[in-house]
């Protein structure tokens, strides 16, 4: 019979410190008048959110506090100041409200100057307690574009943004949803200025970007990039466009000659396929809608939007601010727990 000292003494073992297994996020609110507020709320009550990790809100802690009560969720609001430590029960919902003052009454589910400059100042605490080490990471709920702009930041969205503000000289936007992983080379444009806008050196920074974030966010030792055709058939030897032999056939074979694992361009309506089947680990998309469509098909309702280049980890949801259902208590946090839980997994492997 072995005696007690044959037993492996499992105490001795050093444990992982918390923040190892349970990275702190800081979960940007969005637009006020949106459905941020709402998916936060829900998404925090999940118990394979607070799983994943210590969640924080940077918000307004008024905001919170009435959405928590309209939605009639058993948590309590906690008001965090400065680097405080975030209460580890899991029915406490920690918020740090930057606001020098608290937002008056707006309007809810309407674009406004003072609810969009809010936002914008969520962002910048987010990143600068993420540039601090405070935080382990970024996860946004949306912001409003017209808000924004109403309140003098002139930026198209958080990835602009968030470049500006972390003076990052090359990021871009992937999106993942299922099986898919694809990067963008343009996004909001007008279709009819595609062809001026694809540029060599703009699909080479794209495939660089989605080389960096497979190989090294996900992990995939030599990654393999499928890089779409803008035209039919890959413009069929020029019969239906030369956009693949102009810029993106040289723009793939840039990328091949820094031994970067890009296809020559495909036609779209086969490569998203067979990356979905595992042939590719990620996609370089031209436009919008040629990435987005199969993207939705596949993962309506839980893609994330990854914001890759940047020095901190930022993920976000893959939908706007909702205004036409907000106050309704319908909206789904689907997206945002897809979100805080690729920040969480990237978070643990840095």
């Amino acid at each position: 019979m072995k005696s007690q000292l044959d037993k492996p003494k499992k105490r001795n073992k050093p444990e992982k410190p918390a923040r190892a297994t349970r990275p702190l996020l800081g979960i940007t609110m969005g637009d006020p008048a949106g459905i941020g507020p709402e998916v936060i709320a829900k998404a925090l009550t999940l118990v394979k959110v607070r799983r994943l990790c210590r969640p924080l809100v940077i918000g307004s802690f008024p905001v919170m506090q009435q959405v928590v009560k309209s939605l009639k969720l058993k948590m309590d609001v906690i008001r965090v100041e400065g680097h405080e430590a975030v209460p580890p029960r899991s029915n406490h919902l920690a918020v740090l409200d930057p606001l020098d003052h608290p937002l008056g009454r707006f309007p809810r589910g309407v674009a406004a100057p003072e609810t969009g400059a809010a936002s914008v100042l969520f962002i910048k605490k987010a990143v600068e307690l993420a540039q601090l080490g405070c935080i382990d990471g970024i996860v946004t709920a949306p912001i409003n574009k017209e808000a924004i702009n109403m309140a003098g930041c002139h930026f198209p969205g958080h990835t602009e943004l968030l470049a500006d503000l972390t003076k990052t000289q090359e990021s871009g936007m992937m999106i993942i949803g299922g099986p898919l992983r694809i990067m963008f080379v343009t996004t909001h444009v007008a279709i009819k200025d595609l062809p001026t806008l694809l540029t060599q050196a703009k699909i080479e920074k794209s495939i660089r970007l989605a080389h960096l974030a497979l190989r090294d966010l996900f992990g995939i030792k030599n990654p393999r990039v499928g890089v779409a055709a803008l035209n039919p058939h890959a413009g069929e030897h020029g019969l239906f466009g030369d956009e693949e032999a102009r810029v993106i056939l040289p723009a793939a074979r840039a990328a091949q000659a820094q031994g970067i694992r890009a296809s020559d361009p495909l036609p779209a309506d086969t490569l998203f396929g067979k990356a979905a089947r595992g042939d590719y680990d990620g996609v370089v998309a031209l436009y919008h809608d040629q990435g987005l469509i199969p993207l939705k098909l596949v993962a309506f309702g839980t893609c994330v939007n990854l914001t890759v280049g940047l020095p901190i980890i930022r993920t976000s949801v893959d939908h706007g601010t909702a205004f036409d259902i907000v106050g309704k208590g319908i909206a789904d946090p689907g997206s945002l727990v897809e979100a805080i839980t690729l920040a969480a997994t990237l978070a643990k492997r840095r």
